[in-house]
């Protein structure tokens, strides 16, 4: 939790209040529902939850912004950023129904009234998103071809409306093969912490 707050001290009682509750909640579900590595789980604040969180400092949703999380597992990132942006609506999707599990009561023990947890693929939604989030489910140009019409034209935050990706590595090539506009962003700019050296989000706007 220190971790958290380190980069973003200025959390309101309620917001500290869930972040904290974050470890126990995984720590009781993961333990039924395996959703996040055993080696990692010690590290759930640096490795999911402050990995989340760097789409929140490329860009900040503005109250009644839609988002949608992409294959999100067992809710990262969206429920981290649903926990910072509490005005917005965040739907998380994931085709593996007991993960969407794990979601649904994480979000309800913790009182997020602006999550919404489907059991279902991404290209088969018929709603329309101002941002969609993910990290790193697959490739680029097929993520794309899943989403890119969801995506409706316009400005809910600090940038236009697109997609905010984390992904790791070496993206040269799958960026040239998706074909589109993009900005990358190095997340070792914002935290300093080894395990992000290598780590972006990748911006895609919907102009």
């Amino acid at each position: 939790m220190e971790l958290i707050l380190k980069y973003f001290p200025d959390l309101d009682a309620t917001q500290r209040q869930r972040f904290e509750a974050l470890y126990a909640l995984y720590e009781e579900w993961n333990a039924r529902i395996n959703v996040i590595s055993r080696k990692d789980f010690e590290q759930l604040y640096l490795r999911h939850v402050l990995h989340s969180l760097a789409i929140a400092r490329v860009c900040r949703f503005e109250a009644g912004a839609r988002i949608l999380d992409v294959g999100c597992g067992g809710g990262f990132p969206g429920i981290p950023l649903a926990i910072l942006f509490p005005e917005a609506h965040f739907t998380l999707v994931d085709s593996i129904g007991k993960k969407i599990t794990v979601v649904r009561n994480v979000a309800e023990s913790l009182g997020l009234t602006n999550v919404t947890p489907l059991n279902t693929r991404a290209e088969q939604l018929s709603q329309r998103f101002d941002y969609i989030v993910s990290r790193a489910v697959t490739d680029l140009k097929s993520f794309t071809g899943w989403i890119w019409d969801k995506i409706d034209r316009g400005c809910h935050g600090t940038l236009p409306a697109g997609i905010l990706y984390l992904k790791g590595g070496d993206l040269s090539d799958e960026l040239a093969a998706a074909g589109r506009k993009y900005v990358l962003y190095d997340i070792a700019d914002f935290f300093e912490e080894e395990f992000f050296e290598t780590k972006k989000v990748v911006y895609l706007p919907r102009y």
